[in-house]
Formats: C-alpha cells, structure tokens, sequence
C-alpha cells in the first residue's frame, strides 16, 4: 500500500470515528428533551459549521466568493450540500432519534452498494473481485448486528429502517459529488465542505423555518458544541481530503469505523447490551474493512 493510501485511510478512519462519537452526542441530546428535533440539530450543525469554514477559508486567503463566478462549481457545491450532506446527516439523526447511534451507523453502512452500482452501471466500473467479496463480509456483519443473532426478527422499527437506508443513500451521493472537484484540486476542500453545509442548512431553514423551544441548560450546549466540532468541522474536512488519495468505494468501506465506534460508546455510555452475536458481526465488518485494502501484487 502506497504512502498516499495510507495516509487517505488513516484519514477517512478518523472521521469516521469521529462521526460515530457525534452519533452519541446526538442520542444525550435527544435524551436531555422531546423538544429537541432532528431538523433543528442539523440546521444548527450545518449553518453554524458551514459559516466557521467558509470564514476560515477567507481567513487562509482562499476566496470563498469566487465561486459565484463559476456556476458549474457552485452547483456541484450546491448539489453536494442538498443531496449528499442533508440525506447523510438529517436522516441519520432521525435513525438515532427513532433508535440509536450504533443502529444509525450501522444502517448508513450499506452505502458502499449504492456507490458500486452507480460505478458500474454509469461509469462502466465493473467492482474488483476483492470489493465484491469485503462487500459480502460487511453486508453480512451489518445484517448479523441489526438483527441480534435473530434472523427472523429484524431489531429495529421501520421509521428507524427507511431513514437509515435514505443515509446510506447519502453517503453514496456525499462521496461521489464531489470527488472529481477535489481531486482536481480547482476548489479547495474547506470552501467545498464549507460552502455545502452552508447551502444544505439554509435550505432546511428555507423549507422548515419554525424552530422548537430548546431548553437553555449547559448539557445542551455541550453536546452540540461536540456535534459541531468533533462530528462535523475535524471529520468532514479529513473525509474530503482523503478522496485523493482513496477510492470511493474504499472511501465508503471505511465507513465501518463510524458504527465500530458508535457501538463501543452506546455499550460504555448507554449501557446497549450486545451478544456474541453482535461481538461476530463486529468481527466481520473490521475483516471487511481490512481486506478492501489488500493489493495482490501483479504477476510479472
């Protein structure tokens, strides 16, 4: 594995961690009041980061505005924000306000199908022997967590399944939007994550502008701010800049540190009972996670 695959993995490795903690942040949080809503966590974590960035951006001499000079850019920023960033964090935080965090991103998961299939049926890349098989893996240790061992019993409601399956879908869009762009380098990452956030949290505002009463108590604030921060400002910014390095599929594959994560917390923190069974299932997806980065040297 080259020095830059490395560095992309560890990269998308974090974030996706990261990500899985910020899960845990939101179930406190929708555990502290019924009042508080998905839709009002994901304006708030979206306008609020999206503004920070595209500051931080103008700050490091970037030129953040220059891309209402380009509209192509600006709509494939656009179309990022709206279709990759919203299904990918507005629904995830339905699957965890209906369920938890470890369901959530376990659900979010099966992403890397929807981007297979897009590569093969649009791009005409058909999927490496190694995909298809690390795919299988992790589909079944996906399946063996979210159903407890039963495999009857699908442990989950079908509010928590749908939107689960809507994030998966996000996590396809979020990953392949954007990727020509950056690896382009034409747009720098920061205005690309920033300026996405920015437009998806308006445009949740734009289509649901009443806000609920939010209790002023320093617990809430507390776990927006690790929302903010932890899951949204540090993971974005090392899950864009990894896509130069990594594929998209290994990209979405890795995906797997995000549910690993936010299942270890919900067992330490929510005290979420797991099985041998849930411990296989684990097992199957790191082995998943593992194998997708595994190059069979060429014969010469």
């Amino acid at each position: 594995m080259s020095n830059k695959k490395v560095l992309g993995t560890a990269m998308i490795i974090t974030a996706c961690t990261f990500w899985g903690i910020s899960g845990l942040f939101a179930k406190a949080l929708f555990n502290v009041s019924s009042s508080i809503t998905s839709m009002w966590l994901t304006q708030v974590r979206m306008v609020s980061a999206g503004i920070i960035l595209v500051l931080l951006s103008l700050i490091r001499g970037e030129h953040p505005f220059q891309i209402f000079r380009d509209l192509h850019s600006a709509w494939i920023i656009f179309a990022y924000g709206v279709f990759g960033l919203v299904p990918v964090q507005y629904a995830y935080f339905m699957a965890v306000q209906y369920g938890n965090a470890s369901i959530a991103t376990i659900l979010q998961f099966i992403g890397p199908f929807f981007i297979i299939a897009y590569q093969a049926m649009f791009r005409h890349l058909p999927p490496r022997r190694i995909e298809i098989i690390s795919a299988i893996i992790a589909f079944l240790g996906v399946f063996i967590i979210a159903t407890h061992g039963q495999f009857n019993h699908l442990a989950m409601t079908l509010s928590v399944l749908i939107w689960g399956l809507i994030s998966a879908i996000g996590v396809a869009t979020n990953t392949l939007i954007p990727q020509n762009m950056l690896r382009e380098g034409r747009v720098p990452s920061l205005i690309i994550t920033g300026w996405g956030l920015l437009f998806a949290g308006l445009t949740l505002v734009l289509i649901h502008p009443s806000q609920p009463h939010i209790p002023n108590v320093p617990s809430v604030w507390l776990y927006v701010l690790g929302i903010l921060v932890i899951g949204t400002l540090i993971p974005f910014q090392l899950a864009n800049n990894s896509l130069k390095y990594i594929d998209a599929t290994t990209f979405s594959l890795m995906d797997a540190f995000e549910p690993l994560s936010a299942t270890i917390g919900s067992v330490l923190i929510f005290h979420l009972q797991m099985t041998s069974t849930d411990i296989l299932g684990s097992v199957l997806v790191i082995v998943a996670v593992l194998a997708i980065n595994i190059r069979i040297p060429q014969k010469s």
